[in-house]
């Protein structure tokens, strides 16, 4: 069983969903804006990633300036709040199981965890 954490206003999204659903993939679909993760959930989601809370933040989004998350002193739990308070700061979609995740980032990334 896949869970996606997906945005329906985010074309890579949309993409990576309907890769899934054409390999008949069982699939939680999570639409974390309305649906926000817990403090528990996300730092969970990041070690699946084995990455650290700045490399899921998308740098562009105006919160992302707004709140000088550029800060190197920032520590991951300060960037994870922030991810939780303004969802649209993280990078999407996300897809993971019990043990792994990826970012669709291609949209096809998403497919490593169908192996």
């Amino acid at each position: 069983m896949l869970t996606i954490l997906h945005n329906p206003r985010c074309s890579k999204s949309r993409q990576a969903l309907e890769l899934l659903q054409q390999h008949q993939a069982e699939l939680t679909v999570i639409d974390y804006q309305k649906t926000p993760l817990s403090k528990a959930e996300l730092a969970s989601v990041l070690v699946k990633l084995g990455i650290p809370a700045r490399a899921l933040l998308r740098n562009k989004e105006d919160a992302y300036k707004a709140l000088q998350l550029d800060n190197p002193a920032l520590s991951d739990d300060a960037l994870i709040e922030a991810m939780l308070s303004h969802p649209k700061l993280m990078e999407r979609p996300v897809v993971f199981d019990k043990d792994r995740a990826v970012i669709g980032r291609p949209p096809e990334q998403v497919l490593e965890l169908l192996a």
